[in-house]
């Protein structure tokens, strides 16, 4: 059985080619998926998916793949940003495919939804059209489309009996009214009105309203509701998967803040240990990191109230990090290590 599975066909050609490298030096280094997590430090799992194309690699990973397997990183590196650049243009093009679906969708909904088309007045827009018993006045709208009527009017005896007198003669008779015409004109402007809610309701849910306009002081109107927050990942770099709050708890590797986008905000020497907090001003956010360290070494990072730990359980591993923790600033956030010596120190 072969030792790899076949990368995904989706894949651009760039980034397959890119992939196929990775897995060349692994197999001539004969290293394991474990043994090359333990001597780089990025974990299993995300080795499998680096090496399956399912996430690309970020820089801090090529690198310390290059050192286990003598690799020089400079060649390695150039293969790597030509892979992101095409992983980015991936990345956007799925995300106009998705924007384009949400639109149809939405569409479609509306379509669905809509309300009836209003009846057109004859030509010339100047004759009444009748409906029934009902007299339909031209150019004039009602609920949901539906032109207004105007109602029989009384009898002859009936008017003569409402003036007082009947020695004014006669009314003209109005036009022969057919049974039920009243209930029909009801259920009509019911219609109407029910129409228009629905429509009003599904334009609210689509377009995810929710009162956000503000309120008119003079008359009390609703102005037109603000266009609905963008979600986060929106607004950042691509691979980049959260932001603030949002990351801690979070391996900064795997929300894709590592890489290019980290700095080594404090360090300081443990030891034979060095501690490092580490910051990503894109993605907001701190963890603190041990190098040099040994199986029992252990790793904390701290910012306000909140406190995240890590260490090295595994013999062979050099190298630990902490999840993350939200920060405005990288001094905000303190790392400190215990050594299994029994040695300890933080950062300032």
């Amino acid at each position: 059985m072969p030792r790899w599975k076949a990368l995904p066909d989706e894949l651009d050609p760039q980034v397959k080619e890119f992939a196929t490298q990775l897995r060349r030096l692994v197999d001539r280094s004969g290293l394991s998926v474990a043994a090359l997590s333990d001597r780089t430090g990025y974990s299993r799992t995300s080795w499998e998916r680096y090496l399956g194309g399912r996430l690309l690699a970020p820089k801090g990973a090529i690198v310390a793949l290059a050192e286990v397997t003598g690799t020089d990183p400079v060649h390695l590196t150039t293969m790597w940003e030509l892979a992101e650049r095409a992983w980015s243009r991936s990345e956007q093009r799925h995300d106009m495919t998705m924007e384009a679906i949400r639109i149809s969708q939405a569409r479609a909904a509306l379509g669905e939804f809509g309300a009836p088309p209003a009846a057109t007045a004859p030509a010339g827009g100047k004759a009444p059209r009748r409906a029934g018993s009902a007299v339909a006045t031209p150019g004039i709208a009602g609920p949901a489309g539906v032109s207004p009527t105007i109602p029989p009017q009384p009898t002859a005896p009936d008017a003569n009996r409402r003036e007082g007198t009947g020695s004014r003669g006669p009314a003209a008779p109005p036009p022969p009214a057919a049974p039920g015409g009243g209930r029909r004109r009801l259920t009509m402007f019911l219609a109407g009105v029910v129409g228009v809610a629905v429509v009003i309701a599904a334009v609210f849910f689509l377009t995810g309203g929710d009162g956000g306009g503000k309120k008119n002081q003079g008359n009390g109107v609703s102005a037109t509701p603000s266009t609905p927050a963008t979600s986060v990942s929106s607004d950042l770099p691509a691979g980049v998967k959260c932001a603030g709050a949002r990351c801690t708890g979070k391996d900064a590797e795997a929300m894709g803040c590592s890489g290019d986008l980290v700095t080594t905000a404090k360090t300081v020497t443990v030891g034979a240990t060095t501690l490092e907090v580490r910051y990503s001003r894109t993605c907001g956010a701190a963890w603190g990191r041990i190098t040099g360290a040994a199986r029992g070494d252990a790793v904390r990072v701290t910012a306000g109230t909140t406190t995240e730990r890590g260490g090295i359980t595994a013999v062979g591993d050099t190298i630990a990090y902490t999840p993350m923790v939200a920060v405005k600033d990288a001094a905000e956030a303190k790392a400190c290590a215990t050594l299994a010596s029994g040695q300890t120190g933080c950062t300032t």
